[in-house]
């Protein structure tokens, strides 16, 4: 399991990234089809209730130190209450706006994080991540195709979602430099399942089989997700991997054909192509930097 101490590989961050946020649009997909029965809390307690048992298993296996001991831990708070805030915001839009107004509105985290990782983690942004990110963005709105303006305060609650999940993406990298990525998990669930539980004498609804099962699955699901998220965001600056983030539209579409049947348009394969190349753009960018970097070293 890794240590605190934070590294520079970002061609294997955004691999894991980029298999982190395949988890995350799975994610979506389960609580999409549990939502029409369970409300949000209830399903993000229970996903988060999987993660502090799985992680604090392997806490105590790899002994690794508390949080409460980690300068930081403050900072884990902060966390976990920007992603309640992102989710709940998130999650209750989308009973308003459709999906293509939802995920174009929400898509602008990825831009947001590469402003604020300049701003607060000081990361030199090149023109190779500059262009991932506008060109992921790009593609993300032909895919989406909105065709009529939003509600307002629908759209301003994912707005502010996304601005909230970028500014958490900020503060993983942070803690990264002295924390494990199971010690990140553990207590940022833990503080978020806490937050969601309190809702319960006014939304509880005890699961079936059904139910059951598949919350246990959500919770597995983004377990392996935040660690490899966690874990990418160890190996490559957050600038590196905003672009990543647009990926888990491409997933999205893969799991709505898959569960619902659902068909893209022909906009949605064009804004797909987009994303890809995008990608495709820095990973080459990434990868330039780092032959570039080894060759500084041998001279």
């Amino acid at each position: 399991m890794s240590s605190g101490l934070i590294d520079t590989k970002p061609l294997a961050g955004i691999a894991l990234a980029s298999a982190g946020y395949a988890c995350f649009a799975l994610q979506d997909a389960l609580v999409k089809w549990m939502v029409a029965t369970y409300e949000v809390p209830q399903i993000l307690f229970m996903r988060s209730l999987v993660i502090v048992l799985v992680s604090g298993v392997l806490l105590r296996f790899y002994r690794h130190p508390s949080i409460l001991k980690s300068p930081y831990r403050g900072t884990v708070v902060l966390r976990a209450a920007l992603m309640l805030i992102a989710w709940l915001l998130y999650y209750n839009a989308a009973r308003y706006l459709g999906l293509a107004e939802l995920t174009t509105l929400y898509f602008s985290a990825p831009i947001i994080t590469v402003f604020l990782s300049i701003l607060v983690l000081k990361e030199a942004v090149g023109a190779g991540r500059w262009i991932a990110c506008v060109g992921g963005f790009v593609g993300v709105v032909i895919a989406a195709n909105p065709s009529h303006s939003p509600n307002l305060i629908p759209a301003a609650m994912c707005l502010v979602a996304g601005f909230c999940w970028a500014w958490s993406t900020i503060l993983i990298r942070l803690v990264s430099r002295s924390e494990s990525t199971l010690t990140q998990m553990f207590a940022t669930s833990l503080l978020f399942g806490l937050a969601c539980a309190a809702s319960f004498p006014w939304i509880w609804k005890t699961p079936d089989m059904e139910g059951s099962m598949l919350m246990i699955g959500l919770g597995l699901v983004a377990t392996l997700g935040q660690f490899l998220l966690y874990e990418g965001f160890r190996y490559a600056p957050a600038s590196a991997l905003a672009p990543v983030e647009y990926t888990g539209l491409i997933w999205a579409f893969v799991y709505g054909y898959t569960i619902w049947a659902e068909i893209p348009a022909l906009n949605v394969f064009i804004g797909a192509v987009l994303i890809v190349a995008s990608s495709l753009v820095l990973v080459f960018w990434e990868r330039r930097g780092e032959i570039a970097a080894r060759g500084r070293a041998v001279s």
